[in-house]
């Protein structure tokens, strides 16, 4: 047994999962589980903790290219407290990865300096195809094994969203485009509700992103659908009518592509005080919901006809790229 320590550090959050990694047989339904298929079998990952801050490092990235000092101090701060419950269960390995908002950063030698100093790691700041792999990764060690038929995983993230088309064999295809929640409210939903022409803009912005991605990955010989991140299974969480945020009923829930499409318009119609006021909406989401509703919506209609409707339905994972992140150093 291994005690592992992993953090992602996105544009929007930054997050922590400290889990024991043991061989051995796991259910796949199970949201306090992940296994994934190794030379030497199948390994499970026992949570230990799993911690989420929303520190939105990416505040301003789009449009200044640097990391706001503010948003540097929230980071800062989160990674104190992280360190401290890294030492507190003894974890042995840890690896912290960076992804679109550093990526995009000038100044992200100050970050990685600061982490550095905070941790007594090295951030990784990872590359939009390393980033894919690894949610990947998270998202299909829990799901049922579909053999050969290729899944398409959508890491829908702050400031990227990532297309990773999989099968039991691995990654196929993957690319990282630079379309998220954070970036997308910032340049385009400054509105509140956002307007029509502001909803299109965006639009355009999205569907531009997807279309660069199906270059690479080839979205028609999808024959499933996952969706991961904050903002996809808040949006699950909408769709079911769900009376609080619970991991475990979003996880896994397979609803109609038509379902989570009303879903999405209805977060992206409305106010922020009435997003703020559902009781599954974590507060840190509340003003860039609208955009994540929006990309997925955009996404799941690509699907639908590139597919000729043979995607009917999306998959919500609640394990993703931290999980991945976990087994990868296990």
């Amino acid at each position: 047994m291994t005690r592992v320590a992993a953090i992602d550090c996105g544009t929007n959050s930054i997050r922590l999962l400290i889990a024991d990694v043991n061989a051995g047989d796991v259910n796949a339904g199970d949201v306090n589980a992940a296994d994934a298929a190794t030379d030497g079998g199948a390994l499970r990952l026992g949570d230990i903790v799993r911690e989420m801050r929303v520190v939105r490092l990416g505040q301003g990235v789009d449009a200044t290219g640097e990391l706001a000092q503010e948003a540097l101090d929230r980071t800062f701060a989160a990674a104190k407290d992280y360190a401290g419950l890294i030492r507190r269960h003894g974890t042995g390995k840890v690896r912290f990865v960076a992804t679109s908002a550093t990526r995009d950063a000038r100044n992200r030698r100050v970050f990685v300096d600061g982490i550095r100093g905070i941790l007594g790691v090295e951030p990784e700041v990872i590359t939009g195809d390393e980033e894919a792999a690894l949610s990947f990764a998270g998202a299909s060690s829990v799901l049922p094994s579909r053999g050969a038929d290729p899944v398409l995983v959508v890491d829908l993230g702050g400031g990227s969203t990532e297309f990773v088309l999989g099968d039991a064999g691995g990654v196929i295809a993957a690319k990282s485009v630079d379309v998220g929640c954070v970036r997308m409210t910032e340049r385009h939903l400054r509105s509140d509700p956002p307007t029509a022409d502001q909803i299109a803009a965006a639009e355009a912005d999205v569907d531009a992103a997807i279309s660069e991605a199906a270059l690479l990955v080839p979205l028609e010989r999808a024959t499933a659908v996952v969706g991961v991140a904050g903002s996809v299974t808040t949006i699950t969480a909408h769709a079911l009518r769900l009376p609080e945020y619970s991991p475990a009923a979003i996880h896994g829930s397979e609803l109609s592509l038509a379902a989570v499409r009303q879903a999405c318009t209805e977060l992206l119609g409305m106010s922020r005080a009435e997003r703020a006021a559902l009781p599954y909406m974590h507060p840190g989401r509340v003003d860039v919901i609208g955009a994540g509703a929006l990309i997925w919506r955009r996404v799941l209609e690509r699907l639908a006809d590139v597919t000729d409707g043979r995607i009917t339905t999306a998959v919500a994972s609640e394990h993703d790229i931290l999980d991945g992140i976990a087994l990868s150093i296990s």
